[in-house]
């Protein structure tokens, strides 16, 4: 079923597809009068899908990602009668068991052996770490095949534990929100500006493939970005878009962005 245009005209479009599906299911629920459970979305997913769940009557969503503040979450959209449980989210913790004395665990080493093992992205809830331990979510229906697949972390022998929620470490927060103007929404400007560096550099890293857009690749820097997006640069860090809070005075846009791991 296609999307309302006066709804689809607002997103960009390759992300048409997902606003399609959310509608689907959306009316799935209204139709079948039963609650269904999404994959892991991003915070651009998520955004996206408040937006079109708000144009159904009598359905609601709510979203876990096994520990507060998760940034990947899970949503179930339901029936009014239907009150979801934690449970309810399907969501397994593993904690990574290795030898933390002679080696080093990374964000993106743990996600590219999973990724490896022929394990889908949006199986994978949050990595996080407390600066020594390493956890991450996976969806339940998937806990016994990624425990089997998973024994390697690049070179380093590993064993998957599963631990409970009240077992969850407290994640090291590396962001800094800041409040910038930006000449425009574009991949290249709001790169220069986060990470301080020139606009001719920002675009040779996208070039180059080193930047992605909420975990895909992408090597256009005159994408438009919006709120939400998440944007990953190899050797850089991240930018999540909080907020564009309008116009100034110059005619440059107000963001409010957070900025994980600056200039390392």
């Amino acid at each position: 079923m296609a999307v309302d245009a006066n709804i689809s005209q607002h997103f960009r479009s390759d992300e048409v597809p997902f606003l399609e599906s959310i509608d689907n299911l959306s009316g799935q629920v209204e139709n079948e009068y039963r609650p269904i459970l999404t994959d892991f979305l991003n915070p651009r997913q998520l955004y996206i899908l408040e937006s079109i769940i708000n144009r159904h009557d009598g359905i609601r969503f709510s979203t876990y990602g096994g520990y507060p503040n998760a940034e990947l979450r899970r949503t179930i959209v339901y029936p009014e009668y239907f009150t979801p449980k934690n449970d309810d989210f399907k969501i397994t913790i593993f904690e990574i068991d290795y030898p933390s004395k002679f080696a080093t665990l990374a964000h993106g080493q743990i996600l590219g052996s999973l990724m490896g093992a022929g394990i889908e992205r949006n199986v994978i809830g949050d990595i996080i770490t407390d600066g020594l331990r390493w956890q991450f979510m996976v969806q339940s229906e998937m806990a016994d095949y990624v425990k089997t697949q998973v024994d390697h972390i690049g070179k380093i022998k590993v064993k998957l534990e599963r631990v409970s929620p009240e077992q969850v470490i407290e994640p090291v927060d590396e962001s800094e929100e800041l409040t910038t103007t930006v000449p425009s929404m574009r991949v290249d400007a709001l790169v220069s500006d986060g990470f301080h560096i020139s606009r001719h550099h920002a675009k040779e890293l996208i070039d180059g493939g080193e930047v992605r857009i909420n975990w895909v690749a992408t090597q256009r820097p005159d994408l438009e970005l919006s709120t939400k997006d998440i944007v990953s640069v190899r050797g850089y860090g991240r930018i999540v878009i909080n907020e564009i809070a309008g116009m100034t005075k110059k005619d440059k846009i107000r963001v409010i962005i957070s900025v994980y791991n600056r200039n390392k």
